[in-house]
């Protein structure tokens, strides 16, 4: 008897029932056979022996069991009363057929065994099943599964015989059925044949077709998956594989399709990157696929696109220029922000700007015509000559008039040097800024080992009080963290700035090490108070300039972080000066002005501070940012009460417990519980008429997707500007729609000049979603009821919905094969068809203990314009896909609600409570209690 298979080939050496090493019982490859956690007791090795190989394996079996010899060749009976009787595959299937439904899984065993060890050729035996019972339905696919996996332990516990030779005819044969039966297979089921009959070392023309044949039929993962197993990635198409995946966000599996071939994972960051060119729309490509049931264009958009490039481009090592779309547009949204802070903000000084910009735009001709139209929007003909004169932009690009000024401002030059002086330009009143209260001399600059040991004592004085600071060179791009290269620390009288570069190098010499033990013995004295405006992103900028420090955050104790009393103060409502106008201060400089009477000059604050030796101005700015923490210190120290603080901050910085074991967190970095008088009052409150959540109609920029939502889940009409959709937009969508515009930094007092006052407002990006959702609520008195809350879709805005019965939605996913019922048959079904015939039409009311039951009508037979996919009549399909399996099986008559506009799927589950607690100072009626 020839099997085909010998114990031990190591192609078949696969350990029986160990999920870790077979992969016929790996639970993710959705195998409901083998998976213990869909509730089917033929593989769950805890729970039944039967799953148990050794269980009715002959060389190992129990001779206490009731058949000690079933299953072994050599002693089983093949002329007894079984399904073996005539060794005719067929038959031999459809006798284990008539016993699958009793479940009498040891009984099954033991005539499966028997029946393979009858067979003439078992692996002939296999394929004669799986093409005869191709049309037995769910239960019998779950059959032959079960069947092959069976086989394959069999064949496991049988002694060494003859192997089919790589190559042999017959062997060549077999594979040949086996590639043909794979077309109609699960992909737990093709799992199963490529072990048994080594598909791997098979003809690859056999299996290139079947993994077409998979395309053909819309399954998209199962062909990636497979030809990920079997290497046929070098023999495939990238774009064909990898589309319909990353239409559907499913990156992952297209990145491990990709790994280890880097020809292919060039490829897919140029296809990635040809989608993110001006003009680009994703729909196009999503309509050569009409059968793609969950795909998700909105994770396709622009900005998120742009960023998966970006990773896979660091990860996977490659030259940047390969995504020239990406690289162009993300260089083109730093040059708005650079001239923004330039010529509307005017924080960012000429020489600074045009350092930036100059290694930025380099030999571009594309970001030079980029520039030009920006220049001509922010200022006039005379300054942008000046900007193409300090960034020797090509004459030839300058509009006439430009170039004629340019060619002015060149002879000006000349006539400079020929020793005439022209009329210097008045210097910066910075009379309106804070002022350094200390001496220049005051201000040392330290670059040595020998510096540190001579000014550390100043430091390390018991009691004392420290600001601390970091400055690194901006990276206007998220392609590495930026590191460290000043430390500023400032005590009474005294600022000593740390020249982190230069001391940090060489790795491991007497300046690192003194730096790392200077610091870290600073960082660490809990009886030293460390002040600081945002500190956990300055440590982690100084682990990456030193590696030695990578745990500073995790040693610090005695910490005041100041950023977060300001965000309480902010939250209390202390009053400041108007945040919306551009060029008003903003984080530490809007607190230095609230608390000393005037705000911190940051002409330098994004300037090159890589660059040895510093300016002066840098000096300044750097040492004033320090000092001020402390001075800021003493006076909310003095009158805590005056900023609304209930408590000293000299007492707070006792150490504090974490959620980390063994760690203390520094006070101020944990919220304080939320209470009525933290939310901000309204501007004039009293003045603006109470409006009800349901007329309140709004428009955000793109920067504010989570303000939206949080909106949305209270029942306020918000519209989103699209990625990459241009601000002016809202103003349109303002004026035709009535709606205001909520937006955040730069576009606002833009805006604000064609809606007119009191139609803008200006939302502060440092608080988190549901504070910024109250500030608003708050601002504009808008009356938020429990009926509001969840009335609109929080992903597309839509206000009406359809109420779907369990029993439907359990009928729906059934039909679309997401999922299958708990015992893993998919083809038994657990509900009776006469019941299912009137799902959605006379449902059971939801359980009294329901808290969230909407005003809508249920989901009928009729709404539905197609069941597979479900569709509505409007077009929409069902997100289907979304709904956990565990939802649906879980006690009682919950029912689903769809939304109409995106057929997003929502049931109640914890989160209605959790957003009532979270807005419960909004709220006219207290939350719900939910059982």
């Amino acid at each position: 008897m020839d099997l085909g298979v010998s114990a031990g080939d190591p192609t078949a050496d696969l350990t029986a029932g160990d999920p870790a090493g077979d992969p016929t019982c790996d639970p993710a490859v959705g195998d409901p056979t083998c998976d213990p956690a869909a509730g089917d007791p033929t593989c769950d090795p805890a729970g039944d022996p039967t799953c148990d190989p050794t269980a009715a394996d002959p060389t190992t079996g129990d001779p206490t069991t009731a058949n000690p010899t079933a299953g072994d060749p050599t002693t089983g009976d093949p002329t007894s009363d079984d399904p073996t009787a005539g060794r005719d595959p067929l038959l031999f299937l459809q006798a284990l057929q008539t016993r699958w439904p009793t479940k009498e899984l040891q009984q099954l065993r033991e005539e499966a065994w028997q029946g393979f060890a009858a067979l003439d050729d078992p692996l002939t035996g296999l394929l004669d099943m799986l093409e005869g019972g191709r049309t037995g339905g769910g239960q019998g696919r779950s059959l032959q599964a079960w069947v092959a996996c069976e086989l394959q332990r069999w064949l496991q516990a049988q002694p060494l015989s003859l192997r089919l030779a790589p190559g042999s005819p017959q062997l060549g044969q077999l594979q040949a059925r086996a590639a043909g039966v794979l077309a109609g297979s699960p992909l737990s089921l093709t799992e199963l044949l490529v072990s048994i009959f080594r598909l791997q070392d098979a003809d690859r023309s056999l299996l290139l077709d079947h993994i077409d044949r998979l395309h053909e039929r819309g399954k998209f993962k199962e062909a990636i998956l497979l030809s990920t197993k079997l290497k046929l990635q070098p023999e495939l198409d990238l774009e064909k594989m990898s589309t319909p995946l990353l239409l559907q966000n499913k990156m992952n599996l297209v990145e491990r399709y990709v790994d280890g071939f880097p020809d292919l994972q060039r490829k897919l960051l140029v296809l990635m990157d040809s989608w993110c060119q001006p003009g680009f729309d994703i729909r196009d490509v999503a309509r050569r696929f009409p059968t793609l049931t969950a795909a998700r264009l909105e994770k396709l958009s622009p900005k998120p696109l742009s960023r998966q490039v970006l990773w896979l481009l660091g990860r996977c090592g490659m030259d940047p220029a390969l995504c020239s779309n990406v690289i162009n547009q993300q260089h083109l949204g730093t040059l708005q922000y650079l001239c923004y802070k330039r010529f509307v903000e005017g924080s960012l000084s000429q020489e600074n700007w045009a350092d930036h910009v100059r290694d930025l735009v380099g030999q571009s001709e594309w970001l030079q015509d980029r520039l030009l139209q920006l220049l001509a929007s922010h200022c006039g003909v005379a300054m942008t000559a000046r900007c193409a004169l300090d960034l020797s932009l090509p004459e030839g690009r300058l509009p006439a008039t430009v170039a004629n000024e340019l060619s002015r401002l060149r002879l000006q030059e000349r006539m400079v040097q020929a020793g005439r002086s022209l009329e210097k330009p008045s210097c910066k009143d910075r009379s309106s800024y804070y002022q350094l209260p200390i001496a220049r001399e005051d201000i040392c600059f330290l670059a040595t080992w020998e510096d540190l040991a001579r000014h550390g004592p100043e430091l390390l004085q018991p009691g004392g009080v420290v600001g601390v600071d970091l400055e690194w060179r901006p990276l206007f791009q998220a392609a590495r963290r930026p590191c460290a290269s000043l430390v500023q620390l400032a005590v009474e009288g005294r600022v000593l700035l740390l020249d982190v570069p230069r001391l940090a190098q060489p790795p491991g010499g007497r300046g690192a090490q003194a730096l790392s033990q200077l610091l870290g013995q600073l960082f660490s004295d809990l009886s030293i108070t460390k002040l600081g405006y945002g500190m956990a992103g300055d440590l982690r900028s100084l682990g990456a300039s030193c590696p030695t420090l990578a745990d500073a955050e995790k040693q610090m104790r005695g910490v005041l972080d100041l950023q977060q009393v300001h965000r309480q103060m902010r939250l209390a409502g202390v009053p400041g000066p108007v945040v919306d106008a551009a060029g008003a201060p903003r984080g530490l400089s809007l607190l230095v002005q609230q608390v000393l009477g005037k705000p911190l000059d940051k002409a330098e604050q994004l300037s090159n501070w890589d660059l040895r030796p510093l300016r002066e101005e840098q000096l300044i700015y750097a040492a004033t940012d320090a000092y001020c923490l402390l001075e800021v210190y003493r006076v909310l120290c003095q009158d805590p009460a005056r900023f609304h603080l209930s408590m000293n901050l000299a007492k707070s910085l006792g150490p504090r417990r974490s959620s980390r074991s063994g760690a203390q967190e520094p006070p101020g970095r944990q919220e304080a519980p939320p209470s009525p008088q933290q939310v901000p009052a309204a501007v004039d409150e009293g003045a603006a008429p109470e409006v009800s959540a349901k007329d309140f109609h709004v428009v955000c920029d793109s920067m504010l997707q989570g303000l939206a939502r949080s909106l949305r889940c209270l029942g306020v009409d918000v519209r989103v500007l699209g990625a990459g959709e241009d601000h002016r937009r809202a103003a349109e969508i303002a004026r035709l729609e009535g709606r205001i515009i909520l937006t955040s930094g730069l576009p606002y007092h833009k805006l604000q000049a064609q809606v007119g006052a009191g139609r803008c407002l200006s939302v502060d990006c440092s608080l988190k979603a549901r504070e910024q959702a109250r500030a608003v609520l708050r601002h504009f008195n808008v009356r938020v009821t429990l009926s509001d809350v969840f009335s609109r879709c929080q992903v597309c805005n839509c206000d009406q919905y359809l109420k779907v019965s369990k029993d439907m939605m359990k009928h729906l996913m059934q039909l679309n094969g997401h999922h299958e019922d708990p015992s893993g048959m998919a083809g038994e079904e657990t509900t009776p068809r006469e019941d299912r015939q009137g799902t959605g039409s006379a449902p059971e009311p939801a359980p009294r203990d329901c808290a969230y039951d909407p005003p809508c009508r249920w989901l009928e037979a009729s709404d539905l314009q197609t069941i597979t996919p479900a569709t509505l009549g409007n077009g929409t399909r069902l997100q289907l896909a979304g709904v956990p399996a565990g939802v649906l099986w879980r006690p009682g008559q919950w029912p689903f609600y769809c939304c109409t506009g995106c057929g997003k799927v929502f049931w109640e589950g914890s989160h209605l409570g959790r957003l009532t607690a979270h807005f419960h100072e909004v709220l006219e009626t207290p939350p719900p209690q939910l059982l």
